[in-house]
């Protein structure tokens, strides 16, 4: 019998290609290199917690509906998840809550540039969804798409 205990897949944490070195395949390396690692180590599946690299242009519709964008050809509309699908990548599901970023406004306003002189909703560069202000706080859950590797 499996040890219980006994980890049997390996989820990515980040993966991040500086802005300069985007677009010359370095982003479907990082993939191959985490499955390699995950097979190495007798793990499969490899779950990937996407970040979408297009989604900021687009911080109003939810991450459940842009996950399902397509292109012309059929692929995925979003770059980074699209990579993941053509390296064999499934979507398991959209998460819409994945991390929680509260702090008082004047933090939010020195880290995005914008004033926020009143209680609402608003995007802000980089944002994949809208920051919520209430009263002294800002309040902003930043969604990802969970894509499955099986190994």
């Amino acid at each position: 019998m499996d040890d219980p205990d006994e980890p049997t897949a390996l989820s990515v944490l980040a993966a991040e290609v500086e802005r300069d070195y985007q677009g010359g395949g370095l982003s479907r390396l990082l993939i191959l290199a985490m499955g390699t690692v995950a097979r190495g180590c007798g793990l499969s599946p490899l779950f990937a917690p996407v970040r979408p690299s297009w989604k900021d242009r687009y911080p109003l519709p939810s991450i459940t509906r842009y996950a399902s964008w397509q292109r012309a050809d059929g692929l995925l509309f979003d770059p980074w998840m699209r990579m993941h699908v053509r390296l064999g990548a499934r979507i398991v599901r959209a998460e819409r809550r994945s991390l929680q970023i509260s702090a008082p406004v004047p933090d939010w306003e020195a880290w995005t540039g914008i004033a926020f002189p009143d209680d609402g909703r608003y995007v802000f560069s980089n944002g994949l969804a809208p920051l919520r202000i209430t009263g002294s706080l800002g309040e902003y859950w930043e969604p990802n798409v969970w894509m499955l590797h099986e190994l």
